[in-house]
């Protein structure tokens, strides 16, 4: 399929505008001037219309097919909370409207939203407070970092270091790098947790605390959870919790209970507002009561008079986090799900996750093998069986046979701990046929690999473009200017 540009005729339009009245190079210096005009594809409406309409029918969809690679990105994303997020009384506003009191107040409703859906966090994770500002899972623990920053700044703490899991998402070390602190590794034992024992040796007053994913990156629940995060605060620490995995606990466990001071949480993973392609997220952070001063502001407060309005004065914040109320949409169209479901209705969520993602694990357990041979939670990580390894076949080249199959491919490669590893997290919302299917597909792949492991290499090969050479493009790159 031609490129756009490679479409393009000279002086086609596919509309007409009239011409523009505002003089465009106002307060432009001249070296930030183009020397000739942009170089843009000109096309009729047609042709525009259907190149893009053949794209969007190559294009791999949630809608269309199953997407093994985990709800943080790929998840169901039910009708009904898009219908509502589009409805003009939230969609139109704009958030500079004033907060009024009385009749006519066009604001209330999206900041009882915002509120009621503080008060549904807090108590699905027993924090004291959340701030709904963070567009996405990594803004969300920078935010929780920072939080983390101001209380021991305000304390006087002379804290430097962060303690992380080797197993955990790589935006944790990322976050801690980018609010000042040095990241320290903790290692994992063999069975996939982490050594409480080398925890220890690394305790000291420089630690200012420890992020953690629990369930982890293997999707592992750690038994020693309360204890780590009594051995934190020994050392006046504040112990983080990476919410990127609580739909295999919500409504089971509430990470304030285990010890946590500061949770963030996915809502577009956890609550059905997946971002996958790029689209956007929202990561609320909650915190204990002795950090609730340090949230970004403004905080949504309930008046006397049941009005809702926004809280600016507050001396201890880490102040704004992102414009406005962080992407409403998302938090709309999460608060939608919540109510929906019910508490029982999220339970559900985790039982169907857990039981999901361990019907994948023993269904191919005699065909790959198992990172850690124990129950899992949301997910699963699998590597190639030896035989395959013998033979060539890695991780990438069962992800790539998969999209022969039908299937996207899982996450592989991650968590690094684990070598050649294969992460599927069939989420909670797929049904028992589905995950058959797919599962029919993972054994053919390691049936072919014992047959013919050359095709499993050479895959995909069903596709418009094929296994590229990976190595010629990294030395031969071929770039475009336009």
């Amino acid at each position: 399929m031609k490129l756009i540009f490679d479409k393009s005729v000279p002086d086609r339009r596919g509309v007409t505008t009239t011409r523009s009245d505002v003089a465009t190079t106002v307060n432009i210096k001249k070296e930030f001037l183009r020397n000739k005009p942009a170089q843009l594809a000109e096309l009729s409406e047609l042709d525009v219309v259907r190149h893009f309409t053949e794209l969007s029918r190559r294009n791999f969809g949630v809608d269309t097919n199953f997407y093994p690679l985990g709800s943080c990105t790929m998840k169901y994303n039910p009708k009904v909370t898009e219908r509502i997020a589009a409805y003009p009384g939230f969609a139109h506003l704009h958030p500079l409207l004033p907060q009024l009191r009385g009749g006519g107040m066009l604001t209330q409703g999206a900041l009882s939203v915002l509120y009621e859906m503080d008060m549904l966090l807090r108590e699905i994770t027993g924090m004291a407070g959340f701030t709904m500002q963070p567009m996405a899972g990594a803004h969300g623990e920078l935010t929780g970092i920072m939080i983390m920053a101001a209380y021991h700044r305000d304390k006087g703490n002379k804290k430097t270091t962060v303690l992380i899991p080797d197993s955990a998402h790589g935006t944790n070390p990322a976050s801690a790098a980018i609010a000042g602190y040095k990241v320290v590794s903790v290692p994992s034992t063999d069975k996939g947790v982490m050594d409480v024992t080398a925890l220890k040796k690394l305790l000291n007053d420089e630690v200012a605390g420890l992020m953690l994913t629990c369930p982890n990156t293997l999707g592992l629940f750690d038994p020693n959870i309360k204890q780590i995060c009594d051995l934190i605060h020994s050392v006046d620490g504040l112990a983080y919790y990476d919410g990127a995995n609580l739909n295999a606990i919500v409504g089971k466990a509430r990470p304030g209970d285990f010890g946590f001071d500061i949770v963030h949480i996915n809502l577009h993973k956890t609550f059905a507002t997946p971002h996958g392609g790029g689209g956007p997220g929202a990561g609320p952070v909650g915190v204990t009561k002795k950090l609730v001063d340090y949230l970004p502001v403004s905080i949504v407060t309930k008046r006397d008079d049941g009005t809702y309005a926004l809280e600016y004065d507050r001396p201890k914040s880490i102040g704004y986090i992102a414009p406005f109320y962080g992407n409403f949409a998302v938090i709309l169209k999460a608060y939608v799900y919540i109510l929906m479901l019910g508490r029982a209705g999220l339970v559900r969520v985790a039982e169907n996750a857990v039981l999901n993602a361990n019907y994948v694990r023993v269904k191919l357990q005699k065909h790959f093998e198992q990172a850690v041979k124990a129950i899992c939670m949301h997910e699963c990580v699998l590597t190639p069986s030896k035989g395959m390894l013998d033979s060539g076949v890695h991780a990438l080249d069962v992800a790539k046979a998969l999209i022969d199959r039908g299937f996207h491919p899982p996450t592989v490669y991650f968590p690094t701990t684990v070598h050649d590893a294969i992460m599927i997290e069939p989420t909670e919302t797929e049904s028992k046929e589905t995950l058959d299917s797919f599962i029919d597909a993972m054994i053919d792949i390691a049936e072919v690999a014992k047959k013919d492991p050359e095709k499993i290499k050479a895959s995909p090969l069903t596709t418009p473009v094929c296994r590229p050479d990976d190595t010629a493009a990294a030395k031969n790159l071929d770039l475009a200017c336009l």
